[in-house]
């Protein structure tokens, strides 16, 4: 289902079962997969893959050259994870070769109105953006986070998997897994407790990360002190694994 009025470059890949609606223009070097819906006045550029059962609004617009001063034109991506929703005006930018070439939405995304992904970002699974959510360059988001409206994250920064980062929130440092991140700048205020709960998580795996959390951050040891503590006191189930690798690996520093 194309609407005569949408401009398809012959280039093009589209496979079964598309619509696409009025005024859409999908550029050259573009793949579209199976059962994706793509609404009116949506511009898809060059290098841009899509996957299938996605649902693309009106307006958005995905592949567009990076807004930075180092791009020189060379060729980069934007891929977007089976059956994510992108929603009115979103915009989404190709890689840089410097950044690793790709820009990556993960699976089952839902990105709400407005928002924008930068350059080289990476989304995990089922990762919520809400409107006008601002990704700068590189930067990672964990799988089953939630981002709130209006948030700005500095470019480089890590989201940890299923953390909740409030709304009007400006993130210039590392969110760890599990936890929830608010304000302007950032700070923590423990963990993601109803989330994880909504996630399945069990009681016994809360309380290990509740205790992870508080050494951590609560009593004042050092990084290196409270992991050495963390491998000490704390059972090493895979959660609380991943949260030490995390803290261990941030480049940026931690937010606090």
């Amino acid at each position: 289902m194309i609407h005569p009025t949408a401009i398809i470059d012959p280039k093009a890949e589209l496979d079964t079962n598309i619509e696409i609606g009025p005024y859409t223009i999908i550029k050259e070097n573009t793949f579209i997969g199976s059962e994706t819906m793509i609404g009116s006045h949506v511009v898809i550029e060059p290098f841009v893959h899509i996957r299938p059962e996605c649902q693309i609004f009106q307006y958005a617009a995905i592949g567009a050259v990076p807004q930075s001063v180092k791009f020189k034109g060379e060729e980069t991506y934007v891929k977007v994870g089976r059956g994510t929703i992108i929603r009115e005006f979103v915009t989404i930018h190709r890689g840089t070769e410097f950044g690793g070439g790709v820009t990556e939405v993960g699976e089952e995304n839902f990105v709400m109105a407005y928002s924008h992904i930068a350059h080289d970002c990476k989304t995990g699974r089922q990762v919520m953006l809400s409107n006008n959510a601002t990704l700068g360059g590189h930067i990672t988001i964990g799988d089953y986070s939630t981002i709130g409206g209006l948030v700005a994250i500095h470019q480089f920064v890590r989201i940890g998997d299923y953390a909740f980062v409030g709304g009007k929130s400006a993130v210039v440092k590392d969110v760890p897994p599990y936890v929830i991140a608010a304000g302007d700048r950032a700070a923590l205020y423990g963990l993601n407790s109803v989330g994880l709960r909504r996630h399945g998580f069990s009681q016994k795996t809360l309380s290990l990360l509740k205790k992870t959390y508080r050494i951590v951050f609560r009593i004042g040891l050092t990084l290196n002190e409270s992991i050495e503590r963390l491998r000490a006191e704390v059972e090493q189930i895979p959660e609380v694994v991943n949260f030490i690798d995390f803290i261990k690996s941030s480049q940026r520093g931690l937010t606090r």
